[in-house]
């Protein structure tokens, strides 16, 4: 996806919303959210769906399958700094049996423009014996309704 893509997505691209209370450590010695604190914040959002939605159950042995990263990506439009609060939007850029890929809008607080936009891929693998598998039900259905044609009448 290009950068002019990304950069022209608006809060209604997104379908599920956190937000983030900024930090004074968020931080970088330029007075601006260091580069790393954004992937916290994809984390944050991305398993916190997963937690809400579908039935992602954290810790050990807990479920049948895990996704792990396999890439990731963040494009920088605007800076954003503490006190700020941002707004996180999450969206899915595309569904497979045993994969999906997350994008989150980052939005400082009131903009409609995103000051970032990034993401990773998650692989659903067997949790012991970590070869892929198809997602589990619960979970494929609560990431189709991320996707951005099911965006307008799934808002959450």
């Amino acid at each position: 996806m290009s950068n002019t893509e990304l950069k022209s997505r608006t809060r209604g691209d997104y379908v599920y919303f956190l937000t983030y209370r900024t930090r004074w450590s968020d931080n970088d010695t330029y007075s601006h959210m260091n580069n790393a604190i954004y992937y916290h914040l994809f984390d944050s959002i991305i398993n916190t769906y997963l937690i809400e939605q579908c039935g992602l159950q954290p810790g050990p042995s807990k479920s049948a399958s895990i996704g792990l990263v396999v890439s990731s990506f963040c494009r920088f439009f605007a800076p954003l700094s503490f006190p700020q609060p941002v707004d996180l939007g999450l969206r899915v850029s595309h569904l497979g049996k045993s994969s999906v890929a997350y994008e989150v809008g980052v939005f400082g607080d009131g903009s409609n423009e995103p000051a970032a936009v990034g993401g990773y891929t998650h692989v659903f693998v067997d949790s012991e014996t970590r070869k892929s598998r198809d997602m589990e039900v619960k979970t494929r259905a609560g990431l189709e309704r991320l996707l951005p044609a099911r965006a307008e009448s799934a808002k959450l």
